[in-house]
């Protein structure tokens, strides 16, 4: 059996308001259904934090699989925290809010949220968003992993021609040799063929 998402919930505090608030009080409330609609779709939810300065640290300890923001007139604060926290740590967030501002949307895509939903916090609903909020998030990081991994390929292939033109250059060897050379030394002493050809270039640097 697949094992919950462990899910943290940002939420501005509302332990102590004003009775006389009605604004407290329905965002309370929304806040309590969102909370209970979670836990009746059979996830995890860990912790409720606040969107403060020790944010990250809170999130680095709990390592959840997932973050909802659960905002209000304050949402442009509350993402900006929540993608701050996140940056050493990507992690799928989704952010439910009342704010109808196309502008803080917009801004809320571009901080990398893979879900923005406008009101609407029936039961139902909860689980198909967060299912293709994790789907998107998923399909995205692979993606980025993927341009990492070309970039990394690109660097690499760019310090291996550098060395077997310095092999070629100073032992006149054809571009085949050189990096025959390159990639039985690699062999020899069990090491990636680009660190060795890094380790030629840095000690041909020392010497000049």
């Amino acid at each position: 059996m697949k094992e919950a998402l462990r899910i943290v919930v940002i939420a501005p505090d509302l332990v102590t308001i004003d009775d006389d608030d009605s604004h407290a009080l329905q965002l309370a409330e929304r806040s309590r259904s969102l909370r209970i609609g979670l836990l009746e779709n059979g996830f995890n939810l860990i912790a409720v934090l606040p969107a403060d300065l020790f944010l990250a640290e809170r999130i680095h300890q709990l390592q959840p699989d997932m973050i909802i923001v659960d905002a209000e007139s304050e949402a442009r604060d509350a993402l900006e925290h929540v993608v701050m926290a996140t940056r050493d740590e990507r992690r799928p967030i989704v952010m439910f809010t009342n704010d109808e501002d196309p502008s803080v949307a917009k801004d809320a895509v571009a901080a990398g949220v893979s879900a923005y939903v406008v009101a609407g916090l029936s039961s139902a609903r909860i689980r198909p968003i967060l299912d293709v909020a994790m789907a998107r998030f998923e399909h995205e990081q692979a993606l980025r992993d993927e341009l990492a991994s070309t970039k990394t390929e690109l660097q690499d292939r760019k310090v291996i021609d550098r060395a077997k033109g310095l092999l070629m250059q100073r032992q006149n060897l054809s571009e085949q040799a050189a990096y025959d050379k390159l990639r039985k030394t690699a062999m020899s002493k069990g090491l990636k063929l680009v660190d060795v050809a890094q380790r030629m270039l840095d000690v041909a640097e020392l010497l000049g």
